[in-house]
């Protein structure tokens, strides 16, 4: 939802996304998630006297995917010590990037048309993880701390977006299509769930139709696309039921407290002046040559809504906000190579696009790995007649699990499809049977073919074609 009324929600967000190294950013310790605590730890990680960052030339192309990917200008950067005490940050500062990022001025197109700028997204090493025991976990009531410094160190990007967004709506449009970006451009995993990409929103209200920005409030570390619609609707209603009673937002970190559905203070808004920065004075200028910025930029491939509009391009004229969808997914899910390959081999583009965007995306890894002839055969015959959609849902199970020619899996199974003549004669009994539906139906009770329809599939295991029986039907109903 956007704030109510008068009042006009403005979000920008910053999105953190751990890069794909095999190890941090300034050190040689592996980067990988789910092992055992404290294992993945050096002098330089733990930030032991004496020990010096060299910096992972890896984790800085990966960081220029992602910037060419969001149309960035690439710029010669700076990496700054940011200073900062707590637990989980080993040297008590984090080094990053902070007013030479390597990432400047890009934008991100949202599937709505909406263009939300990005402001940068520039590197920095991230900190390790406190896990308060105790107490439901909030720190407050915890019995004691444990500090894990495994992820202390790991390359990350942060990308800053403009506040473009206007709704929960588009924050979670925005979040889905960057992630989308960052697995295409093979720069990170996108795993929310393990804690590779979060996000902080800034959320403020104002006005409708002002253009001075109201005092914003950021919620921290937001881990789900569920969380982060929840939080920015909960902070917009709150920030406007506050103003509305006269009183005055004030600008502070605020935490969500995803049992109680609410956010919740935790600290007074830190301004640059609070963490001291300064250039970090054993790290050189990060200035990547010409060359290797092209070779970056060569070595991607398409972005989602590239892939977006190739497989809309196959189907034609857009059909509603349902087809929008279906596209949306086999993209997300990686199948629209499959559905491309079978429209170019043959198949109904329509029809590949709905079994590839409902059936095949249950079942998304073993579909990437299926044949694109046998998908585009089993679509023509489907689109012919020689199978009826419940047979063909059925055979494309059957190749998801073992694979195989979906003509001899049909022979195999007994699959044949149901002559006009049969059809009328099952028709028939079925109405025979069902006197009074059938007059309900004749009268205008359009909901009732759906029952008619699932009477001839079950009178005929199957065999029937739902668009047949619907047709023939509306024939008899004239």
């Amino acid at each position: 939802m956007s704030a109510p009324g008068a009042w006009e929600s403005v979000i920008g967000l910053e999105v953190h996304c751990e890069l794909k190294t095999r190890t941090k950013l300034f050190c040689g310790c592996r980067n990988a998630f789910g092992e055992e605590p404290n294992t993945n730890v050096c002098p330089v990680c733990l930030g032991l006297p004496g020990s010096l960052p060299v910096l992972n030339a890896g984790a800085v192309e990966l960081a220029m995917r992602i910037g060419t990917a969001l149309h960035c200008e690439i710029r010669p950067s700076l990496f700054h010590r940011k200073n900062y005490f707590y637990p989980d940050m080993p040297k008590d500062f984090q080094i990053t990037q902070y007013d030479a990022p390597i990432n400047v001025d890009g934008f991100l197109d949202l599937p709505d048309g909406t263009r939300v700028g990005i402001v940068r997204a520039h590197m920095e090493e991230d900190t390790g993880k406190t896990t308060h025991v105790g107490g439901g976990g909030r720190i407050h009531d915890a019995e004691h701390a444990l500090v894990d410094y495994n992820r202390a160190g790991v390359p990350l990007v942060e990308i800053v977006s403009a506040p473009d967004l206007r709704s929960s709506t588009q924050a979670r449009l925005y979040v889905s299509e960057l992630r989308g970006i960052l697995v295409a451009a093979d720069a990170s995993d996108g795993r929310m769930e393990e804690g590779s990409l979060r996000v902080d929103a800034n959320v403020s209200v104002r006005r409708a139709g002002t253009a001075e920005l109201g005092t914003r409030c950021e919620i921290k570390n937001l881990n789900s696309l569920r969380s982060l619609g929840r939080a920015v609707d909960y902070e917009i209603d709150r920030q406007v039921a506050l103003l509305e009673d006269g009183g005055a937002v004030v600008q502070q970190t605020r935490h969500w407290d995803e049992d109680h559905g609410e956010t919740v203070a935790l600290r007074s808004k830190e301004e640059a002046f609070d963490y001291r920065y300064f250039p970090e004075p054993d790290l050189v200028p990060v200035v990547p040559d010409p060359a290797w910025q092209r070779d970056v930029s060569a070595s991607l491939g398409p972005m989602p809504a590239e892939r977006r509009a190739k497989v809309s391009a196959l189907l034609g004229p857009a059909d509603g906000p349902a087809r929008v969808e279906q596209v949306s997914t086999v993209v997300e899910l990686g199948l629209d190579a499959l559905v491309v390959a079978a429209v170019n081999a043959g198949a109904d583009p329509v029809l590949a696009l709905t079994r590839a965007a409902n059936e095949a995306a249950a079942e998304a890894e073993r579909a990437r790995a299926l044949d694109a002839a046998s998908f585009a055969s089993l679509v023509r015959m489907e689109h012919d007649g020689e199978l009826s959609a419940t047979q063909a849902k059925a055979v494309l199970a059957d190749m998801l699990e073992l694979g195989g020619d979906p003509a001899e899996i049909a022979q195999r199974r007994g699959f044949e499809a149901l002559g006009a003549g049969s059809l009328a004669a099952v028709v028939d009994e079925v109405l025979a049977a069902n006197p009074a539906e059938w007059e309900r139906y004749r009268a205008g009770e359009d909901k009732l073919a759906g029952f008619f329809t699932g009477k001839v599939m079950q009178a005929t295991s199957g065999r029937a074609d739902g668009k047949a029986v619907a047709a023939e039907l509306r024939r008899r109903r004239g």
